[in-house]
């Protein structure tokens, strides 16, 4: 019975140290479900249609209308441009502001005629191996569609078509004759990395804002319950003093576990680096340093170690989510995905990957605006901390 009465009243104190604080309270129960119901409504669940520029060869007669082509029923791309400049159009395609550029062949009549399949090149822009294979895919699939297209005209040509073609169908072979074009892919991405490479450096940005977070919250938690922070208050020491100085020492730690994991990456599982690593280590130090600004915030709104690492495994959960780490921000909707670009891990995770497998960023903005997260987390923590350091 004695034993009974000691766990109950470990129970019982566990419950109402709980209950106490109703921030914990709150941000657990409330937490979680925000999230989720934030991943039900946001999440589509649908792939976007590949945005799609058809280049068309000179003095073809062919639609330019790119309505015209939906005709086609080519499931999961949309004709959004059709042109005769295949430079112009590859250059939206390294921009990424386009997913694929087909070109028509320019002899698909005389190829024909000669008893050979046309190719129809399907040119893409992508690192992301499982959206690389999606993309092969649906040029299979298109192809497939333009296949069936010359069957329907042919066979609303009548016997004019069989004048046209003439003695010329005896000389196409069988296999021509069942698929006419095939689908001939390009991929202008530098590399095409495997799984482990893509998902990899996309887990080094995630593991660094997790670790950077958790670290520098329960850091300053641990001060104010140990009652550090009230001697902080009357001893000579400013908020920026000591902002500036956790944000040193975690950022040097950090740096430090970067450094390794990096070289673990490159040398043991083979991950290209194909940019400067001093640009690397540039995009490490602002993902590190948004992330420290946002533990340093997470840590001033916590009463408690229970509630900071409740508050830090909700930050992971999120970005899991909405990062771009397990699903596509452009599959969310558009509400969602502008809220993912508050997350510091969304920007590190491409700018990284970008870094890593292509050897340069392709989109810079993403750079200004990981710096504007660190500099308004920092700035804002630093407010909350130069409050809460101020003298009774």
């Amino acid at each position: 019975m004695k034993s009974l009465y000691r766990v109950m009243a470990l129970v019982g104190k566990e419950i109402v140290e709980v209950l106490r604080r109703p921030g914990a309270v709150i941000s657990l129960v409330l937490g979680p479900f925000l999230i989720l119901a934030i991943f039900g409504f946001g999440y589509h669940g649908y792939r976007r249609d590949l945005q799609t520029i058809v280049v068309l060869p000179v003095g073809a007669n062919l639609a330019t209308d790119p309505q015209e082509y939906d005709s086609l029923d080519a499931t999961g791309i949309r004709v959004i441009s059709v042109t005769a400049d295949r430079t112009a159009a590859e250059a939206q395609l390294q921009s990424e502001a386009v997913d694929l550029v087909v070109v028509i062949p320019a002899n698909a009549v005389q190829a024909l005629e000669q008893g050979q399949q046309a190719d129809l090149t399907i040119e893409m822009n992508q690192v992301d191996p499982v959206q690389a294979n999606y993309a092969t895919f649906m040029a299979q699939t298109l192809m497939a569609d333009v296949n069936r297209e010359i069957y329907r005209r042919g066979a609303e040509a009548g016997q004019a078509y069989a004048v046209q073609i003439g003695g010329q169908a005896a000389k196409i072979p069988a296999d021509v004759i069942a698929s006419p074009t095939v689908a001939k892919v390009v991929n202008f991405a530098p590399i095409s990395p495997a799984i482990v490479a893509f998902f990899g450096v996309a887990a080094l940005a995630l593991v660094l804002q997790h670790m950077a977070v958790t670290l520098l919250a329960l850091s300053i938690v641990r001060e104010r319950t140990s009652g550090a922070m009230d001697l902080f208050r009357i001893a000579p020491i400013r908020a920026t003093e000591l902002v500036i100085g956790k944000v040193i020492a975690f950022g040097l730690l950090g740096g430090a576990i970067a450094a390794i994991s990096v070289a673990l990456l490159v040398g043991l599982l083979g991950v290209p680096m194909l940019g400067p690593p001093i640009l690397i280590a540039v995009t490490i130090a602002l993902l590190l340093g948004a992330s420290l600004g946002l533990g340093l915030v997470i840590s001033i709104i916590s009463d408690s170690e229970r509630q900071a690492v409740q508050l830090s495994l909700l930050t992971l959960l999120a970005s899991m989510f909405f990062s771009g780490f397990v699903l596509r921000i452009d599959e969310f909707e558009a509400p969602v995905q502008a809220a993912a670009y508050l997350l510091p891990v969304t920007h590190g995770i491409r700018l990284l990957q970008d870094l890593f497998l292509r050897g340069s960023i392709e989109h810079p903005w993403q750079l200004g605006a990981l710096t504007i997260i660190a500099a308004v987390l920092l700035a804002a923590s630093w407010i909350l901390l130069r409050r809460e350091m101020r003298p009774a």
